[in-house]
């Protein structure tokens, strides 16, 4: 037994309340149960009870056993004065305010259904992938599809803290902000890190000036990505390698360092030297890239601008000095879509909540569910499970989901747990 799991029974009345009373008789009716707090202080916020003739309000405690309110020393905190009722598993002794005056106590233990204790003590003792397992198929389409639809507002909540955090850190440079997060997404999880910092010491106004010429946009990122410092016969890098000793010293730029960029273990298709040739045609054929997006109604107008090439010689090559056989290499539609979900459409989410403009957050969401959904191990097994997985919209809230309660078995935050806790 949990106080976690009594909070939950209490809050959502799961016990027997039919001839309610106090352990010291008097007749009791819950007519509200109160405002769940999970910060210090009573658990329970304006309650509402009736206690024999006389309406009561205030806040209410809940603990396992009554003895608890001295052990957690209740008795010598004012912020416990106001507690209009004690609710408690096991009513093992009497309890009482600092006045001295006895606080209305009930003793739940007998009242809760033993198949809600069953159930719930096997979703805390479970090993299986998620605790429910074996009972989500039984889950209506309703109840998933309510839980989905809080899981990925939950997600997109958490991924806006960090877009929120950049804004105030480029004095609410839309542009600019959009820039190292999208910079960021297509090292995706390899080489993330060296590619945020890439843009973050190449400003993307610096960029802008040479928006003309794709070998100068070519030389800022590979010379800003430590990536043109070896001596070869190559003549393409030795025209980066010119054009960027002008316009490191034009901008005072400083590169980062070349060990950062991880090759091993990735596909060719994958090296960081591809991603930042196809990361500077994106730079190279849209001007206000963020701009763009926010007009940009159709997600498929937004693949379109995404579905981004190489230049003629990475077409042959995937490192420098080193051919290899004719490939477009192509942004391909997995990335594509992976660059939609985790940049685009939280940034048109924080858009939308900071203009006040609901369009925005709408067609964030549409975009979801015009998405493929990802293919991730994850969603894999999701997918054995009877899930759905067909849009993005599922797949990022089965993430939320798996990640934030499943791993942490919180079932007793889940409305798919809380469903099965009643109905297993």
């Amino acid at each position: 037994m949990t106080e976690e799991f009594l909070h939950h029974i209490w809050k959502f009345k799961l016990f027997d309340q039919s001839d309610l009373k106090t352990t010291t008789g008097e007749a009791i009716e819950i007519l509200k149960a109160g405002i769940h707090n999970f910060d210090a202080g009573p658990d329970f916020f304006n309650a509402q009870l009736k206690v024999g003739d006389t309406l009561w309000a205030g806040n209410a405690e809940i603990h396992i056993n009554a003895s608890d309110w001295k052990k957690h020393f209740h008795q010598h905190d004012k912020a416990y004065n106001n507690i209009i009722l004690h609710i408690v598993y096991n009513a093992d002794e009497p309890v009482y305010r600092a006045s001295g005056e006895a606080i209305p106590t009930i003793e739940i233990k007998e009242r809760i259904d033993k198949k809600i204790i069953q159930n719930y003590l096997n979703f805390k003792s479970n090993r299986d992938w998620i605790p429910c397992e074996k009972q989500i198929a039984g889950v209506p389409p309703l109840i998933l599809n309510n839980t989905f639809d809080k899981l990925l507002l939950e997600r997109l909540e958490r991924k806006s803290r960090s877009i929120e955090d950049s804004l105030k850190l480029n004095n609410n440079n839309w542009e600019e902000t959009f820039y190292q997060h999208l910079a960021r997404n297509f090292g995706f999880k390899t080489n993330a890190e060296p590619f945020e910092l890439l843009a973050k010491s190449l400003p993307s106004l610096v960029l802008s000036k040479h928006k003309s010429s794709l070998l100068q946009i070519e030389a800022l990122l590979f010379g800003q990505a430590g990536l043109l410092n070896e001596h070869l016969e190559d003549k393409y890098l030795q025209a980066l390698q010119n054009e960027y000793v002008f316009l490191k010293q034009k901008f005072k730029l400083n590169s980062i360092d070349s060990h950062l960029w991880k090759f091993l273990r990735l596909r060719p298709v994958n090296f960081p030297t591809i991603r930042i040739a196809q990361f500077a045609n994106l730079i190279f054929n849209s001007t206000h890239l963020f701009s763009k997006i926010v007009e940009t109604e159709k997600c498929d107008a937004l693949k379109k601008l995404m579905n981004v090439d190489v230049s003629e010689y990475w077409q042959t090559h995937y490192v420098f000095d080193k051919s290899s056989k004719l490939n477009t290499k192509h942004l391909g539609n997995d990335s594509i879509n992976n660059i939609l979900i985790n940049t685009v459409v939280p940034f048109l989410f924080v858009y939308g909540k900071q203009k006040d403009e609901v369009k925005y957050i709408e067609r964030a969401l549409q975009f979801l569910e015009q998405i493929t959904g990802e293919n991730n191990s994850i969603i894999k097994k999701w997918g054995s499970l009877k899930i759905p997985v067909k849009t993005a919209y599922s797949t990022q809230a089965l993430l939320q989901l798996k990640n934030e309660y499943c791993n942490h078995k919180k079932c007793l935050n889940c409305n798919i747990g809380n469903y099965l806790l009643k109905n297993s």
